[in-house]
């Protein structure tokens, strides 16, 4: 695996003010007696090169949370700012622009697209942000090397394993070099050496700078993070340091 450094990422590892800016979120879905108050006045900072996970039971707000973050959905009060600028006031070509270049996505799931090999999926991003052939494949490759998996860059997803299906979505994601990674249960459907594989990956992401969110139900995974912070009914209750990096510290 090649390594990741913060030369590799730059230059969206270095950045001055936060990257992400809550202020007073909100969120609320349906009028009257039948509203559902999802969030109830988030407020939240993440600095450049931060390594957050949000932890909450279902129905606590946690999934509400990150559409809100990957500009998904649109709060339906309050102030997001990413990487400076307020996600209301964009319109909808600019907000498809910021999921594209922004925020790179790692989902449960994988997402990736069945008949297209892992070199045509890491290169997605970059044929809807319309770069060049020789350069979407040079982009992809480096980025599928930084995950360990150059030499299976030509070999479709139902010839690889869920973790190296996962770690394929993780060059995805990191191929536009985005402001944020935002990941979704990452580690959901995979077995534990799996697990650890994608954890070391986010671990040397983080290390190198990378600004990284993740939501997870699973406090392993969780405490691999700089901050973990809680929400519960539709408000932070939580925000410490992650176990794994107290251990870290001498």
């Amino acid at each position: 695996m090649a390594t990741i450094t913060k030369a590799t990422l730059a230059p969206a590892a270095v950045a001055a003010a936060p990257v992400l800016r809550l202020a007073g979120i909100h969120q609320v879905y349906g009028e009257g007696e039948a509203a559902v108050h999802a969030l109830r006045g988030i407020d939240l900072d993440v600095a450049a090169g931060d390594y957050v996970a949000i932890m909450g039971p279902s129905g606590s707000g946690k999934s509400t949370l990150m559409n809100l973050l990957g500009c998904l959905d649109i709060a339906s009060s309050g102030t997001y700012e990413l990487a400076g600028h307020d996600v209301r006031s964009l319109t909808e070509n600019e907000l498809a622009r910021v999921r594209n270049q922004e925020i790179g996505f790692v989902f449960q799931s994988f997402n990736l697209v069945p008949r297209m090999t892992a070199l045509a999926n890491v290169e997605l991003p970059l044929i809807y942000g319309g770069a060049k052939r020789a350069e979407r494949r040079d982009r992809a490759l480096e980025a599928l090397d930084m995950v360990g998996l150059a030499n299976r860059a030509d070999h479709q997803p139902q010839q690889l394993s869920g973790g190296q299906q996962q770690r394929v979505a993780i060059a995805r994601a990191l191929v536009t070099s985005p402001t944020l990674v935002l990941a979704d249960e990452p580690t959901g459907n995979l077995d534990s050496e799996s697990t650890e594989e994608i954890l070391s990956i986010l671990d040397s992401l983080a290390s190198a700078g990378r600004t990284i969110v993740i939501i997870t139900h699973e406090e392993n995974v969780a405490d691999r993070a700089h901050r973990v912070l809680t929400i519960s009914d539709g408000l932070l209750t939580g925000d410490r340091t992650g176990k794994a990096v107290k251990g870290r510290v001498k």
